[in-house]
């Protein structure tokens, strides 16, 4: 069991992921849309090793009240992008700020999408259908 400090900000799990030489532990948009964190700030960062399977993550999530992704693969919704992310995708936002990647998408357009791929902070979707333009 993981003792849990009184001053912890947030508690969430990543991959470390190589980006032109440097090593990046991406964290979720909704940390700090929810105020936890700031941008631009520096914090102590600890990272501990896991050795547990996708089903015991998800256990362990809710046992420290982490919640799980608000979509599920497959799932069709309809959503407002809101930005252009880095790569030139749509992006849009749901429950609690989760962010979905939706290519070929422009900000301001309402879309029906499919989601293709869900991650811990992030998922992708692709258009099924284009509503009308309301900007």
């Amino acid at each position: 069991m993981i003792q849990i400090p009184d001053n912890l900000l947030c508690l969430f799990s990543a991959g470390v992921t190589e980006q032109r030489n440097s090593y990046v532990i991406e964290i979720p948009d909704s940390e700090i849309a929810t105020g936890n964190l700031q941008e631009g700030e520096v914090y102590h960062v600890a990272l501990l090793e896991t050795k547990s399977t996708p089903d015991e993550d998800i256990t362990q999530r809710r046992e420290v009240g982490i919640p799980e992704p608000p979509v599920e693969e497959n799932e069709t919704r309809t959503v407002d992008i809101g930005d252009i992310g880095e790569q030139g995708d749509g992006v849009a936002r749901v429950e609690r700020g989760y962010v979905i990647i939706v290519p070929d998408t422009e900000k301001g357009e309402r879309v029906t999408i499919e989601i293709t791929d869900v991650k811990e902070t992030v998922a992708f979707a692709e258009v099924i259908e284009r509503e009308d333009y309301y900007l």
